[in-house]
């Protein structure tokens, strides 16, 4: 696909790999439901955790500054917030 795509992918003059001879078969799966792994959250947060993050989205949501995306609904472009916690609070980062 990349050497199919080469004018998009390599931006210099430098080969898309240094491997030469050996190609790999990328299966991209864009069709909904997503696999599962893709739809796991990263990691396990503890109650207290989960407790004030579900209280920093509904803030984010009062504010307009995000909006719920149904399962199905289709949208051209969506913008991941990265929520942290960093010294005993949430942070909204990576917007």
């Amino acid at each position: 696909m990349l050497r199919n795509n080469k004018p998009a992918f390599d931006i210099s003059e430098e080969p898309l790999g240094k491997i030469r001879g050996h190609d790999i078969e990328l299966y991209l799966d864009l069709e909904r439901p997503y696999p599962p792994m893709l739809t796991r959250t990263p990691y396990q947060a503890s109650l207290e955790t989960r407790i004030e993050i579900e209280k920093h989205i509904n803030e984010l949501l009062h504010m307009d500054f995000i909006r719920k995306i149904g399962h199905n609904e289709i949208v051209e472009i969506t913008t991941p917030i990265l929520i942290t916690w960093h010294h005993g609070k949430l942070d909204c980062v990576g917007i």
